[in-house]
């Protein structure tokens, strides 16, 4: 119970029952003035209001959050506790393995296993397990259902023991849609009401979750974010997060969507504006008269790419779309009016009359200036207005053609031929009884996939009524194009089918092949061996369209160097083009049965034509009725054999599932300091915009990789190699796949790119890992040096255990993502950043030098709360001594505790047995 230091302890009475709830006003009341605070704030000042304790939080927390200066950058920093934790199985089966080992750590140290439970909802949806192995057949979301099941029963049976071993633990089966659309439509609460002994409490809905686009939920108004793995495991056994206050980003809407432009558009517009400000760390906030022109399902698209432009959430505060969407959703309509209610008695419902915030700063959008647009081919903010598609691809093609393969293993560089010369002429292909030649620029991947659109009912529609047009003028994909749909949720089949659409997508090509994230996590499936084999010969450069949200290298397949994210009816009109190097604006996608030529503006439909599909054909009823029984599953879950007992029983055969070495040796008290980095080298030396998944990817497992041969040795066949985010659950494959992309170029192995460094002192070229191992053998501690942007992309704590498993003690870099450098903390990884206008490039830092990272030793926590600052030398071969200053990136108090330990977890466990 909270010491309500401002009296904000209140009662709101609704339908005949008391409800406990924290009243902001009371600290109008108490003088202090927060009706100029953003919506955001608002939510997180009631979270410190109902927590306070006098220990984790403070009055004096309260007070400083109440005062915020919008101008001010952030120094202060609190302690939030999140309502609720949600999880994919990519990034949840390595949390309940970590959970399952806790309880085995406990035992062995003398505890009780049964502390380890969590104490808040957790919920999981399976939806990034199943590939598109099988395309265009109408049997395709059967088999590859099928071979989902069989690839990964293990996991599963699993995730069903974890269900009945853990309390609070739901899990959505496979087939059911999305997470986070799944969250959108069902899961989300906006405000909880929930009853705890005799008292009933309400509070409004807030949620950390394992995979970064979790904010697509504040497109609702539930204040949430992503976070690592290892973070939202502290959460769930009740620990405080800590946060600094953040600043605040006002984002003005004015005007309305251009007829033409989707809301796909728009957030890729908004992505670029973003990233360009740079909001890394800030909330985003979005307000103003062109609010109101948004639906629901357009605010989520936006809040969904809050991680593609840095931001902790990107957030739109409840209002009466918001009641609109949850009524028709299927909500119950006392749960609407409660959220009415309560929301409304909290000075948290907007509407047009609402005072504008505060905020940090501001930016402004009109929204009738939207033009259709792409992205790519590497990074989502990288917009192309698609007026411009073909001669942007023109420009960037040369720097995608790959290099000539480097020579063997223990060659010199100079061995190395780093031509960027590919073939000129396309490559002549026969398959399924078609001849046709590819080239650079063939799309051979289009799939409407993705949390981002495909929760949009209007740009869904808008490529159902694509493929309807050009279905009856005759045209389908090209026979060279790798087609696929992967709905959302179970309820866009329902509204397709409705509008009798779904005949015409499965016509040209794109028949659902199953309900999960697909293509956009990398779970392409291969693509057919005739175009393998072009590719490879000719050294193309191909191309994929997804109506995604991420298209960094090497992610979405690995034969495919160039990807672009667009809207739905985009990737459906590039499939029917087959090329990127087209105007879609201007040049024909191709001629129909009678010869004529048909543009993309004669397929393209009106938005009047969309609002009457939808306004007929998505009901209400389709949700209540997709999540009936949401966590019951089919036969294929309900058949799983379920190991049973509180202590999972590790198979020490398997290739899955095993115990992680985290808390092995580890000492029931914390060591009283750290000692200095002494004699260290570097394992991996990149530049800017180092994604997640260059670090741990979570696609296909090279045969040839330490991974891959890891599992070979095992007697895994390459068939069942089954993907990086798969195998999740075995540090073994974790830490072999750890800077294991294909694209990684580290620069200690200049002319190659993919797993390759040098051990030092010999110089000689082998696998990171192969690296790591010699190196940890011979007592070196390793680095990590890094440029701008380190750790962008998916929230995966695996780039943080994988980076600390292999003996990686800090990483310096000139600046971080925000999950990722918290992933790191949590691990035990020192997080060190170049002062500004500093780098290696800068230092004349080749890698090849040894360093020490001085202060450390005198106590982290008296250093990092003066200065954060401690002393970096690099000593080359030949004696000279680099040394400067770094940052140390533990940015509140908490951080330092955890860093103390050796990571969060290790921390937990301790105050656990200490209880």
């Amino acid at each position: 119970m909270s010491l309500n230091s401002f009296g904000a302890r209140s009662t709101l009475s609704f339908g005949g029952r008391d409800y406990e709830i924290y009243r902001l006003d009371a600290l109008e009341k108490a003088g202090i003035d927060i009706s100029r605070l953003p919506y955001s704030l608002k939510i997180l000042l009631e979270n410190l209001l109902r927590n306070e304790d006098g220990k984790n939080v403070t009055a004096d927390d309260i007070r400083t959050l109440a005062q915020w200066d919008p101008k001010s950058p952030p120094t202060a920093d609190i302690s939030f506790m999140p309502g609720r934790v949600l999880m994919q199985d990519f990034t949840g089966v390595p949390l309940v393995v970590d959970l399952a080992t806790m309880r085995d750590a406990v035992v062995e140290l003398g505890g009780d296993p049964e502390k380890i439970n969590p104490l808040s909802p957790a919920e999981m949806v399976i939806d990034h397990s199943v590939q598109v192995d099988v395309f265009g057949t109408p049997t395709a979301v059967q088999m590859n259902t099928r071979l989902e099941y069989e690839r990964n029963q293990e996991r599963y049976a699993f995730l069903r023991w974890a269900q009945t071993a853990f309390k609070n633990f739901q899990v959505v089966p496979p087939r059911t849609g999305i997470v986070h659309q799944v969250n959108l439509e069902y899961l989300a609460r906006v405000v909880f009401a929930v009853q705890q002994g005799d008292k009933w409490y309400a509070y409004p809905d807030t949620v950390v979750g394992t995979d970064s686009h979790t904010t697509m939920v504040n497109g609702l108004g539930v204040l949430g974010w992503g976070v690592g793995g290892i973070e939202a495991e502290a959460a769930l056994l009740g620990q405080p997060m800590s946060m600094l206050i953040p600043q605040v980003v006002g984002f003005r809407l004015t005007g309305k969507l251009p007829a033409g432009a989707t809301a796909t558009d728009l957030v890729l517009t908004v992505t670029e504006m973003l990233r360009k400000k740079g909001v890394v760390g800030m909330f985003v906030e979005f307000f103003g008269p062109g609010l109101h022109t948004l639906t629901l399902a357009d605010r989520a698209t936006i809040g969904n790419m809050s991680p593609e432009f840095g931001s902790t959430v990107a957030i739109f505060p409840v209002d009466e779309q918001t009641l609109r969407y949850l009524r028709f959703s299927g909500r119950s309509p006392e749960h609407v009016d409660f959220v009415d209610r309560y929301m409304n008695e909290q000075g948290l419902f907007h509407t047009a009359a609402s005072p504008e915030a505060e905020y940090s700063s501001t930016l402004e959008l009109d929204l009738s200036t939207v033009v259709p647009s792409i992205a790519g081919p590497r990074r989502p903010q990288d917009r192309v207005p698609l007026s411009e598609a073909r001669e942007s691809f023109a420009k960037i093609l040369p720097s995608l053609v790959p290099p000539v393969p480097a020579g063997p293993v223990g060659a010199t560089m100079e061995d190395g031929d780093e031509s960027e010369e590919g073939d000129e002429e396309g490559i002549p292909v026969e398959m399924g009884g078609e001849e046709f030649d590819l080239n650079h620029g063939s799309v051979v991947i289009a799939a409407i996939t993705s949390c981002t659109n495909t929760s949009n009912p209007s740009v869904m529609v808008g490529a159902g009524l694509v493929a309807k047009k050009a279905a009856e003028r005759g045209l389908r994909a090209k026979p060279w194009v790798k087609t696929s749909l992967a709905p959302g949720s179970r309820v866009v089949t329902d509204y397709l089918n409705a509008a009798g659409l779904t005949p015409y997508l499965d016509e040209i090509g794109f028949y659902t092949v199953g309900y999960g994230c697909t293509t956009c996590i990398g779970n392409s499936g291969p693509l057919p061996p005739e175009i393998s084999a072009a590719v490879e010969e000719g050294r193309l450069v191909v191309c994929s369209v997804l109506s995604g949200n991420r298209n960094f290298e090497g992610r979405i397949q690995g034969e495919v160097r160039a990807n672009y994210l667009m809207s739905p009816p985009l990737v459906v009109a590039y499939a029917l083009a087959g090329r990127m190097d087209i105007d879609l604006m201007n040049d024909p996608l191709d001629t129909d049965r009678d010869g004529n030529p048909v543009y993309l503006r004669d397929i393209w439909p009106l938005a009047e034509e969309i609002d009457e599909v939808i306004q007929s054909s998505l009901k209400e009823d389709m949700y209540r009725k997709s999540y009936a029984e949401v966590f019951t599953g089919d036969e294929n879950w309900n058949a799983l054999t379920v190991p049973e007992g509180d202590r999972y029983a590790w198979d020490a055969k398997s290739t899955y599932i095993a115990r992680p070495p985290f808390f092995d040796n580890m000492p029931r008290e914390a060591p009283a300091t750290v000692n200095d980095i002494t004699g260290a080298r570097v394992l991996v030396m990149v530049g800017d915009s180092i994604t997640t998944d260059h670090i741990s990817p979570a696609g296909a497992i090279r045969a040839n990789s330490p991974a891959g041969q890891y599992l070979i040795s095992h007697g895994v066949e390459v068939k069942d190699f089954n993907t990086y985010g798969a195998r999740r659950g075995n540090h073994e494959v974790m830490m072999r796949g750890t800077f294991a992309n294909i694209r990684l170029r580290n620069h200690l192995a200049p002319g190659r790119e993919g797993w390759w460094t040098r051990h030092f002192p010999d110089g000689n070229v082998v696998a990171i890992y192969d690296a790591a191992v010699r190196y940890q053998a011979e007592g070196v501690p390793l680095i990590v040096l890094a440029g701008k942007e380190y750790g962008t992309g998916s929230s995966r704590d695996w780039a943080a255990k994988g980076t600390r498993l292999l003996g990686v003690n800090a990483v310096l870099a000139e600046s971080f993502e925000r999950i990722h450098r918290s992933n790191l903390v949590g691990l035990g990884v020192l997080p060190l950043q170049y002062k500004a206008g500093q780098s290696a490039e800068k230092l004349g830092l080749t890698g090849e030098e040894t360093y020490d990272i001085v202060g450390l030793s005198e106590g982290v926590r008296t250093i990092f709360a003066d200065k954060r600052e401690v002393t970096v030398r690099a000593t080359k071969e030949s004696g000279e001594v680099v040394e400067f200053p770094v940052i140390v990136r533990l940015d509140t108090a908490q951080e330092v505790t955890y860093y103390r330990h050796g990571g969060i977890l290790q921390y937990v466990l301790r105050q656990m047995l200490a209880q």
